[in-house]
């Protein structure tokens, strides 16, 4: 069995070797953010897009960046993970997160970063004919609030909504806000179809701002799909003709059940198709 690596600002470092310190801000107080981009082909799908979120994450959590912390650093970087890691795709994970301190006095704001570079799941970008099963999860929401549409690591409405999830035997979870309308999922923005209208919530609605979210935004209006950012009720969405889901792993995906609501795919299978000849 060969040795997987993760790299730590900038070392390359065995997998599973401890790294962080007991007083590491981002340890303690989740302080930080993350990206989770696509590696295929050797090349990472997106990056643009992902490291533009990066830094408005970055600039939002009041990080001091130096000049060496740049996109094409960090870019060589993962490149050169996948690279050690014997992978020409993956699934690689970037976490940014602030140095060792208190809550008031870190002692540093600069940056710390960990990237991981992982095999692609089977079957990723495939059409899922069987359709994903989902709920919606009301227990804990997520805030409306400044950081909401960025990655960052304080994720426990995400990891709560995925434990119900496994427990409930579902393939994924629906987020509530904290208004209690659809925000996304454990690991997805969400879009549903109604009279062929495509609606999926609006950035103020709390979801995260995610990069396959604006990639199918773009194409919908491109190819005359009416599309529409704005709240909705979890009554609409049950009530819905399709609903599917996107992250930038996966691509696009169809839900075919969600609590006790079953959706067809005519449109979600035609959008499917516009987005692969994008690729």
């Amino acid at each position: 069995m060969r040795d997987i690596f993760i790299n730590h600002n900038g070392k390359l470092v065995k997998a599973g070797i401890p790294i962080v310190e007991a007083q590491s801000r981002g340890l303690r107080y989740g302080d930080g953010l993350f990206e989770t981009i696509k590696l295929q082909a050797g090349q990472l799908v997106h990056a643009d897009e992902h490291f533009a979120r990066l830094w408005q994450g970055l600039q939002l959590l009041q990080f001091v960046v130096p000049r060496q912390f740049s996109p094409n650093m960090l870019e060589e970087q993962m490149l050169a993970l996948a690279q050690k890691n014997k992978l020409a795709s993956a699934r690689i994970r970037l976490t940014v997160y602030r140095g060792n301190g208190g809550l008031y006095d870190p002692q540093n704001h600069t940056p710390q970063f960990i990237i991981e570079a992982t095999e692609l799941p089977g079957a990723h970008s495939e059409w899922n004919s069987n359709g994903l099963v989902m709920g919606i999860y009301p227990d804990v929401r997520k805030c409306c609030d400044m950081v909401a549409n960025i990655k960052h690591n304080n994720y426990l409405p995400y990891l709560m909504a995925a434990l119900c999830a496994k427990k409930e035997k579902w393939n994924d979870a629906i987020i509530l806000n904290m208004h209690g309308r659809i925000c996304d999922t454990s690991i997805a923005n969400i879009f549903m179809v109604k009279d062929q209208t495509v609606y999926t919530p609006a950035l103020a609605e709390g979801c995260v701002a995610g990069v396959m979210r604006k990639q199918v935004l773009a194409l919908l209006r491109q190819h005359q799909i009416t599309a529409v950012e704005q709240a909705i009720e979890p009554n609409e969405l049950l009530q819905a003709d399709e609903v599917f889901v996107t992250n930038a792993i996966y691509g696009l995906r169809w839900v075919q059940q969600v609590n006790d609501a079953t959706y067809g795919n005519a449109l979600t299978q035609k959008i499917y198709s516009l987005l692969q000849s994008t690729i």
